[in-house]
């Protein structure tokens, strides 16, 4: 089943032109990583997909048109997508417990949803998760005592706990060492791979993507530049991607 689908896509914000028009189908449990330069528009496409933002030409989610549905239709839609973003969105006085347990609130009816903020309806799950994330020991914590690498592991271990359909992540482990990247991105393909989740993630580190993703994206100023497997990608094509990237230039002399 094709869970993703552009036509013709693509996003301009006022006078400023984000994304070029282009084309893309990704089918459901696929695993792709989207990577480029910063600006290149990486953060705007995972937007575009998860309807925070409303480009042109076509998309389709699981063969919907999100734009097409009413509102009701539409949140519910989005129900099935989840985010992880660079910096999560999560409040300093929550704790760690509440904002695992949120990933499911799209899912619960209203009275389930406020029930949870009183009392956490399934503790062992939010628990279960955080130790997967290496985070056992936090989970009486609230979210403002813990460091950017650890809240980058709570918002990962918030859409484990959701369990969507679509998980798109934007540069989730930038604020972790290799060793916790490796293993917190592990832990987002074994569920995707389990549940037969679609996965797209952008990544600034271009080793860690493609040892761990089969397809890759190139973005560059708006454009794709190249998509293909990852034993396809060539030093060549990472060159002309990163082109004046001193930062990447060197890691990739």
């Amino acid at each position: 089943m094709i869970a993703v689908a552009l036509n013709g896509a693509g996003l301009q914000i006022g006078q400023s032109r984000i994304l070029y028009p282009f084309s893309l189908r990704l089918e459901a449990g696929e695993c792709v990583a989207i990577i480029g330069p910063s600006g290149a528009g990486k953060t705007s496409l995972l937007r575009l997909l998860g309807t925070e933002l409303r480009g042109e030409g076509e998309l389709a989610l699981w063969g919907e048109d999100p734009w097409a549905l009413s509102s009701h239709a539409r949140q519910r839609l989005r129900s099935r997508i989840g985010m992880v973003w660079q910096q999560p969105p999560l409040p300093a006085s929550q704790p760690v417990m509440t904002a695992v347990l949120a990933g499911r609130l799209g899912q619960w009816s209203l009275g389930r949803a406020l029930l949870s903020l009183l009392r956490p309806c399934d503790p062992q799950g939010a628990r279960a998760e955080l130790a997967r994330l290496g985070l056992a020991d936090k989970w009486q914590q609230h979210c403002g005592e813990l460091s950017g690498g650890q809240l980058q592991r709570v918002g990962i271990a918030r859409v484990l706990y959701q369990q969507p359909d679509l998980i798109l992540a934007d540069e989730p482990v930038s604020a972790l060492d290799p060793v916790l990247a490796r293993s917190s991105l592990d832990a987002l393909l074994a569920q995707a791979r389990a549940r037969g989740s679609t996965l797209i993630a952008n990544l600034h580190a271009v080793e860690l993507a493609l040892e761990r993703f089969p397809r890759i994206i190139g973005l560059r100023e708006g454009r794709v530049q190249f998509d293909c497997p990852a034993q396809a990608v060539t030093p060549a094509m990472l060159s002309a991607l990163y082109a004046g990237d001193d930062e990447v230039d060197a890691c990739l002399g």
